[in-house]
């Protein structure tokens, strides 16, 4: 329980009359309660007179103030970004067989059409010689028919054979024809089994790690992944807006205005120009999906990582510009404290847009105008103010000095 210097006292002085052995007449009751009056008039005037003398100093409530500024006010969006790969891919094998060998290191970056992986050869290159014998054999069968056919023809012309020997004879060209045309198919498919065992890369990109070591046996077509690669140059960043701004989005696609900025912590920002915006407004967040693509030279951004995203909107312009601190919410909106003749006298103000740092307003206030930006815990509207330099620009002492007041009167 916590006892105030005036009931401190008061209790002690009580104690000190009781200690006086004073005859119990009317006198002495009158007596101790003069006792007990001047007691507190003389506590009140320990506690206050020293205020009263320095012109009401003490009682003003210290405070910090920035000017109202007239300026540009951007409109901008704070949001959370991720990094995507413009394109990913997973290499699996085309052909079964046995995987001989890995032309690349984990994590190495790869082009298109590079060599990837070797799966043994040696079944397809045999279906290939295969494929190309059938071929030769139907091909001279095909040249037997197409001479029987000829002469089945001139003897027809002299009536030494039937019309049906002679169509026997086209037919059985025909059948040798189209026989060559489906070897020369199980040609090229041979053909193109044997360069499926060399793995090629589809993409340039950075290879991941591999999922399947040589000596293992693959599967053709199979779900297991033998390597994923992601394409990270260029690469893309995923970022969300309220459906809200969906006119301003819109507004400054059209005039391909509308750029992005990545905050990067110990590097450059960089941006980048969106050129992508989804064709719906998620249903469960009620926002819409922009992306821009970056040329990431450096690789410093990956893909999923999470990054701070900046997007201006719009420009509100010769706007009145107070800190976001001095804003305060109360019963009849929001408002601030404006300092005049070392008074503060609150003022309504309507917010246009806060970026968090500071918010463009419209009210009753003017440039040049100080408003209060720390210690509004401790003004009374109209009270008096004693306002302390920023901090930025007091000596260590005076800036120790200040703080110790405000925070002492928060």
């Amino acid at each position: 329980m916590i006892v105030s210097p005036y009931s401190r006292l008061l209790n002690n002085s009580r104690a000190a009359l009781a200690a006086i052995p004073f005859p119990r007449t009317p006198i002495r009751k009158r007596l101790a309660g003069a006792v007990i009056l001047l007691t507190i008039i003389g506590a009140y005037w320990y506690f206050t007179g020293d205020k009263i003398s320095t012109g009401g100093e003490g009682r003003a409530a210290p405070v910090r103030a920035a000017q109202v500024e007239r300026r540009d006010m951007p409109v901008v969006e704070h949001t959370l970004g991720t990094i995507i790969a413009t394109s990913t891919v997973q290499v699996t094998a085309r052909v079964q067989g046995t995987l001989e060998k890995a032309y690349f290191h984990e994590g190495q970056f790869v082009k298109k059409g590079d060599p990837l992986f070797q799966i043994d050869p040696r079944p397809f290159q045999a279906a290939l010689a295969q494929a190309r014998g059938v071929l030769r054999r139907d091909e001279a069968l095909l040249k037997n028919a197409n001479r029987d056919k000829q002469r089945y023809e001139k003897l027809f012309a002299t009536n030494a054979i039937s019309s049906q020997q002679r169509d026997t004879a086209d037919a059985n060209a025909d059948a040798l024809a189209a026989t060559v045309a489906v070897d020369k198919a199980a040609l090229d498919m041979a053909q193109l089994n044997l360069g499926y065992t060399q793995i090629r890369s589809p993409i340039d990109g950075k290879t991941g790690p591999i999922l399947v070591q040589p000596g293992n046996m693959v599967a053709a077509g199979g779900n297991t992944a033998l390597v994923t690669i992601a394409q990270l140059r260029p690469i893309k960043l995923s970022f969300n807006l309220p459906q809200a701004d969906l006119p301003r989005v819109q507004q400054r696609m059209r005039s391909r205005s509308l750029l992005v900025t990545i905050d990067r912590q110990g590097l450059p920002p960089l941006s980048a120009p969106v050129d992508f915006m989804s064709n719906a407004i998620s249903s469960q967040a009620g926002t819409i999906e922009l992306r821009a693509t970056f040329g990431n030279a450096d690789l410093a951004l990956l893909p999923e990582q999470t990054v701070n995203a900046t997007v201006q909107l719009d420009s509100i312009r010769h706007a009145l510009v107070v800190p976001h601190d001095a804003l305060n919410d109360g019963p009849n909106g929001t408002y601030v404290y404006v300092v005049a003749n070392g008074r503060a006298q609150p003022r309504s103000v309507e917010i246009l847009f806060d970026d968090s740092k500071h918010a463009a307003v419209e009210g009753d206030i003017r440039q040049g105008d100080e408003v209060v930006v720390e210690g509004q815990l401790r003004v009374v509207p109209g009270g008096d103010v004693k306002v302390f330099p920023p901090a930025a620009s007091t000596r260590p002492k005076d800036r120790n000095r200040a703080e110790g007041a405000i925070g002492g009167s928060q």
